[in-house]
């Protein structure tokens, strides 16, 4: 067990490195930098040489990759070039509400849409399938700022009432938090549950038609108890795997709610850094995602080990 986690600790940082070379890369491929900006408002070109020395702009790029790198490694993810401030407080500040949403989307969506593709799964081609099925396909289909903008407008016209504007962290008042991130939640979660509902669904269907559940049938097993430690068991891998991918997905799928709803997390430090050429920035917030894809990876790894034994030799 120690080697494995070894060996995927080592694969995994060499992903780190090597996204974090396409991240760096990218960043400084996008049209114009910070230093055009300023010039642009001040309207000249004066002192441009300076400030790009200032900026750390004139060295090649692979010198400010690795000045920029040697400082990730020691926490240090450099200073907003628009706002003056540490980018790594900026970032974990932003990240934690964006993991908060995040985690609370993941959870709410699993425990409605597990249970309701196991129901729809057990009882397939019939009436309630064929509901669970309609709602699938128009919630895989819909966007999910327009659900957002839906419920937003939806919930102020209905019930005259709309979610506070300033954020809450859930240290000072968690039930002023929750008010806060109930809408986005709903948003996201309408997605996901669908996403579960069809997982599950598909691959319950698959497990019944087991030779070995089947004969479990005819021993004359109870079909819930055939669910429970039969067929649930057998699809807790692959359901791992596609909670992990979920929850990427919302990690990395923020953006848009975050800028409808007002929340300060990660989609919305990465937009307005973009849109400033905040580089710095940027590339922390990107850092962050990366870091908790990986996480998220290893930690859906070890899990594969702990409940199926025939990895562990």
């Amino acid at each position: 067990m120690v080697r494995f986690v070894a060996r995927r600790l080592a694969a995994s940082l060499v992903t780190l490195i090597l996204a974090s070379i396409v991240v760096f890369a990218m960043v400084r491929a996008v049209p114009g930098d910070i230093v055009e900006q300023m010039l642009g408002q001040l309207g000249g070109t004066e002192g441009e040489a300076t400030l790009r020395r200032f900026f750390g702009l004139d060295q090649p790029i692979y010198l400010q990759y690795l000045a920029w790198l040697g400082g990730a490694v020691q926490g240090d993810l450099g200073v907003s070039w628009r706002l003056g401030r540490p980018v790594a407080g900026l970032v974990t500040s932003a990240f934690l509400v964006s993991f908060q949403l995040s985690l609370l989307v993941l959870v709410i969506s699993a425990v409605i849409g597990v249970p309701v593709g196991l129901i729809v799964g057990r009882r397939s081609g019939g009436a309630l399938d064929s509901i669970v099925q309609s709602f699938n396909v128009v919630a895989l289909a819909t966007p999910v700022f327009w659900i957002g903008l839906m419920l937003l407008f939806g919930v102020s016209e209905v019930f005259s009432w709309s979610p506070p504007t300033i954020y809450v962290s859930p240290f000072r008042s968690v039930a002023d938090n929750l008010t806060i991130l109930l809408l986005p939640i709903l948003s996201l979660a309408f997605l996901q549950i669908a996403a579960y509902a069809q997982f599950v669904r598909q691959h319950v269907i698959e497990a019944l038609g087991q030779e070995y559940v089947r004969a479990a049938r005819a021993r004359g097993v109870p079909m819930r108890r055939l669910l429970m430690t039969h067929v649930l068991r057998n699809i807790l891998v692959p359901l791992s795997t596609f909670m992990g991918l979920i929850f990427i997905q919302i990690l990395g799928g923020v953006v848009v709610i975050e800028s409808i709803f007002g929340l300060p997390g990660l989609g919305r430090l990465l937009v307005n850094a973009l849109n400033a050429r905040d580089f710095p920035v940027v590339q922390g917030a990107l850092l962050a995602v990366l870091v908790a894809a990986i996480t998220v990876n290893l930690i859906v790894d070890l899990f594969y080990r702990a409940i199926d034994p025939r990895l562990r030799t």
